[in-house]
């Protein structure tokens, strides 16, 4: 009997001691716990300020009485406007037509009519109708989509923009490069842009942000064009070329529709920019 008892208690200590000892190894210390969680905490914070509290801090800027359609208005530009899509939904055209009356009036309209070879805006024919009724100036843009021949979209925008004396140019909105070259990505749209020049008899104007213009469209060929920069966020245009159009923020609060809305400003007068329409 006490050469059992002694084999039991040999036998079992150096398993317990050895359970212990793999639990140690196991437990992760205090400091790198703490700087684990801090490094959640900073990521989480950078992530929430990119995503939720800068695209909206445009609201809450101090703007020294310059504030309109829930957002800092650029200083030194008098003649406003906005740009539509589907993505508005309905608009009510009449409370829109009172910005008209406003401090920052409201004098012209873009309307997105077709995107790629075949898609159309479901809005477009509805609002570019009543945006001459009720006294805008309007333009309509083609979303282009550069896996799709230019020139199936040139002639697929053609056949669904009848524009007349008084609306703006043709617009090309240019955002994606479609793992396209460069060179690819510049021929397929100059292929766009003289198509639709040769229709309409004006150069088209080219809407594109400040990032995509400076890295795919920086050759001197596309500085002929009216350019329409996308650039958010910021007190004033960086782009050291000419431009005509500035979409400075993506989310106006427009009285007559119910979403956001794109908020732009003419780098000129109200007369210049009518010297910019269609004869």
């Amino acid at each position: 009997m006490p050469r059992t008892s002694t084999r039991k208690k040999t036998s079992t200590t150096p398993r317990r001691t050895s359970r212990k000892a793999k639990a140690r190894t196991r437990t992760m210390p205090n400091w790198l716990r703490n700087l684990l969680a801090l490094a959640i905490v900073a990521l989480f914070s950078v992530v929430f300020y990119y995503f939720v509290i800068r695209p909206y801090s445009y609201r809450w800027k101090e703007c020294n009485g310059r504030k309109e359609y829930g957002v800092c208005i650029p200083c030194g530009y008098d003649v406003h406007g906005i740009d539509v899509s589907h993505y508005q939904g309905d608009i009510d055209w009449e409370t829109l037509q009172a910005n008209r009356e406003t401090d920052f009036p409201l004098h012209f309209i873009f309307m997105k009519a077709t995107e790629g070879g075949d898609h159309g805006d479901d809005t477009f024919k509805s609002n570019f109708n009543k945006a001459r009724d009720y006294g805008f100036i309007r333009g309509a843009y083609h979303f282009f989509t550069p896996k799709t021949d230019a020139l199936k979209q040139a002639d697929f925008f053609i056949r669904t923009v009848k524009l007349k004396s008084g609306d703006l140019p043709p617009v090309l909105d240019v955002e994606l490069s479609g793992n396209r070259s460069k060179g690819e990505l510049q021929k397929s749209i100059k292929r766009w842009l003289d198509r639709v020049e040769a229709h309409y008899g004006v150069k088209p104007i080219l809407y594109t942000s400040y990032k995509f213009k400076t890295r795919y469209l920086n050759d001197s060929l596309f500085n002929e064009y009216p350019y329409w920069i996308a650039h958010y966020y910021v007190d004033s245009v960086k782009y050291e070329g000419k431009w005509h159009f500035w979409q400075h923020t993506d989310i106006g609060t427009v009285p007559g529709i119910n979403h956001d809305v794109d908020l732009n400003v003419f780098n000129g007068s109200l007369d210049e920019l009518k010297k910019l329409t269609i004869r």
